[in-house]
């Protein structure tokens, strides 16, 4: 059993709240979950939850079957398993009626804002629009949307809590993710508001954990590379943005939570205000898991971020019982040694 694997049994069985919520999906949720963005980050750790700790019939969305085979392998052939190879952006091609939605597709990695932004923008508001309009005609009893932190924009370097909202210049290419979480949660309210659709928005900071994709170039991915590579990290910039950070498998926790508990047409921040760190700080933290160095290579240009402090209020989502239970040194320890058995098994 990898660290990861024990991590989500740690979750359901442990921790008060991820107990109640997976108890609740185990005795209310008979019926079909659909997960979009299976194998990504998130949507990867909620296909594990529930397939490990649920008796639900668990639908992982896609566009790359050979990636969900890989990732999935441990269930592809068990009866409560269903892989759909499809681009949200287009209408859902199935008669299956989907009880509950967790909508965790999307382009977040840097390099697709630059490379894709349209399709970045295309995948965030008409997957949305295509899923909820198939939903109401479907038995969607909840959806969750899985935003982001980063609809807060710039901010003032204040906490965020739920009703904050910073500055976003929208003609910006990078601004093709934010400005669309941004309307897709409005998107989300007007379906509420009009149609009557049961959606939760969630609101995760910067994730991070074990199986993200090759193509993400998040900076905790390109760290945990370099250790995996047994390479040191080789930082281009000073690393002084200010974030708040999560264990993907807290992450997954508390999604599952909302789906049960959370108010419908409201958000919610997820975060662990315990692992509140710079860029600089979580290298450092990689690299003495990896026994390596950070290699500081910056130029007088060196890279810039807009957004200096993104820092999280978790206290509306504590008010529905939850904690989160991995602190930054564990969690991104469990990453690294899950990666490397995964790994060596291979």
């Amino acid at each position: 059993m990898t660290p990861y694997q024990q991590d989500l049994k740690t979750a359901c069985s442990q921790l008060q709240l991820a107990d109640v919520a997976c108890s609740q999906l185990q005795l209310a949720v008979s019926g079909n979950v659909l997960i979009t963005g299976a194998t990504g980050l998130i949507g990867g750790c909620l296909t594990d939850l529930l397939m490990q700790h649920s008796t639900c019939q668990v639908y992982a969305l896609g566009r790359n079957r050979q990636r969900a085979m890989q990732r999935f392998g441990d269930y592809w052939h068990d009866g409560r398993f269903h892989f759909i190879e499809h681009d949200v952006c287009m209408p859902l091609p199935s008669d299956v009626d989907f009880h509950y939605i967790i909508h965790a597709a999307s382009n977040a990695s840097p390099n697709f804002f630059q490379q894709k932004p349209v399709e970045v923008m295309k995948a965030n508001l008409n997957g949305l629009g295509n899923l909820v309009e198939y939903g109401l005609q479907h038995q969607m009893q909840r959806m969750v949307y899985v935003s982001s932190g980063e609809v807060y924009g710039e901010g003032d370097g204040s906490i965020f809590t739920e009703e904050s909202s910073g500055y976003i210049d929208i003609l910006s290419p990078r601004a093709c993710y934010p400005s669309s979480k941004r309307a897709a949660e409005t998107l989300c309210a007007a379906y509420h508001k009009e149609y009557g659709a049961q959606i939760v928005v969630a609101r995760p900071c910067h994730t991070y954990g074990p199986f993200f994709t090759e193509s993400d170039n998040r900076v905790y991915a390109q760290f945990v590379r370099n250790i995996l590579n047994g390479e040191d990290i080789v930082m281009k910039s000073k690393g002084l943005p200010f974030r708040s950070w999560l264990y993907v498998v807290d992450c997954a926790a508390a999604i599952l939570l909302l789906l049960m508990k959370g108010a419908c047409g409201e958000a919610y921040n997820i975060a662990n205000e315990a692992s509140n760190i710079t860029i600089r700080q979580l290298a450092e933290q990689i690299a003495a898991i990896g026994q390596r160095k950070v290699v500081m290579d910056v130029s007088d240009d060196g890279n810039t971020t807009p957004i200096t402090k993104a820092v999280f209020s978790t206290r509306k989502l504590e008010q529905l019982g939850w904690r989160p239970l991995f602190g930054m040194e564990e969690g991104l320890r469990h990453t690294i040694d899950t990666m490397l058995a995964v790994q060596n098994h291979l």
